[in-house]
């Protein structure tokens, strides 16, 4: 895990830099972006840094959009990057849950007394690699993975469902309007359509019972969900935020979505009593740092993704305030 730790470290430095170099933006924003990063504390400028400057950004014209890196004359995909720029060793995280994800991208597994939940799927050419024998390193079939719940339809999360759905006959949930999203792109990776999330969703798996939310913004139908997790006798309840970064533009009514759905996803996850925090991207969600050190913890020690409810309340503040900063830098 010393590459996750190094990488964070990195990360946050470069973002230290690029808010505080940040154009005058109207007091209505900078009062937001204030509010953001005085809920962030030093609990979460992993998130603060990225995402209010994201907004910051919309203010910005936008830089002209060429052909991108890694690709040929004849256009295509990009090749898929070095093993060992994003592979990371699975973590027994706690009893019931594992990472099996990257050095930037998450995939958490959820263990039942029925099988597997995957929370996320990763890239086509990492999946096989991250989950299917992350786990059996970690004593676990991928033969168990019963469902797979894509948090939103990008690559980065969605582009594994596919091998799942064939290789072990997996069940895959994901939002109506994100399955269209994929049928939009129709990429080579895209998974058949399956299970529709519908908000308030409940799948339940032998002892176990995930509850999914519609949270629209980052996609139109990006899913958050709270999980039940198990620590030796101490129960805790995660809240998986689906979606992150403003990666659309300028659009203001899907701003506005997100911002209304970051202030729900909060009501709804303080209400439930949810005292862990956790993103599909390690920069956002303290992975970077928390994963070495649930490895080099001791009997006795404090779970370092055991933050507290307020710790989880104001994550999601971040995010309801970076996205009202961005509803008030772009225009009606």
């Amino acid at each position: 895990m010393k590459q996750l730790l190094v990488g964070g470290i990195a990360a946050f430095v470069c973002a230290s830099v690029s808010i505080g170099a940040a154009q005058t933006v109207s007091p209505e924003a900078q009062r937001h972006i204030d509010a953001a990063r005085a809920a962030a504390g030093t609990d979460h400028m992993g998130l603060f840094q990225p995402l209010c400057d994201g907004a910051l950004s919309l203010a910005k014209p936008p830089a002209p959009r060429g052909g991108g890196p890694g690709r040929g004359r004849q256009g295509g995909p990009p090749p898929p990057p070095a093993r060992e720029t994003w592979h990371a060793e699975p973590v027994k995280v706690f009893d019931n849950m594992y990472y099996v994800g990257m050095t930037e991208y998450s995939s958490w597994a959820i263990t039942t007394s029925q099988g597997i939940i995957l929370l996320d799927a990763i890239y086509d050419y990492s999946i096989e690699d991250e989950v299917a024998e992350g786990l059996k390193k970690l004593g676990l079939n991928p033969a168990d993975i019963k469902y797979v719940i894509v948090a939103h339809g990008h690559l980065d999360h969605a582009g594994g469902a596919k091998y799942l759905q064939e290789k072990y006959g997996a069940r895959l949930i994901m939002s109506a309007a994100d399955y269209d999203l994929l049928d939009q792109q129709n990429p080579p990776w895209k998974p058949k359509r399956d299970m529709v999330a519908t908000d308030g969703m409940k799948v339940t798996l032998g002892d176990t019972t995930l509850t999914l939310y519609l949270t629209p913004g980052h996609t139109d139908g990006t899913i958050s969900t709270l999980i039940p997790l198990r620590d030796g006798n101490q129960k805790h309840l995660a809240a998986a935020w689906g979606g992150t970064l403003f990666n659309f533009g300028a659009n203001r009514p899907r701003l506005v979505a997100y911002t209304q759905s970051a202030e729900r996803f909060r009501d709804i996850a303080t209400k439930a009593g949810a005292d862990v925090i956790l993103s599909n991207h390690t920069a956002y969600d303290g992975s970077k740092t928390k994963l070495p050190a649930v490895l080099a913890r001791k009997p006795g020690e404090k779970h370092p993704y055991v933050v507290g409810s307020d710790v989880v309340r104001r994550y999601l503040t971040v995010a309801h305030e970076c996205g009202q900063a961005a509803v008030a830098i772009v225009p009606e």
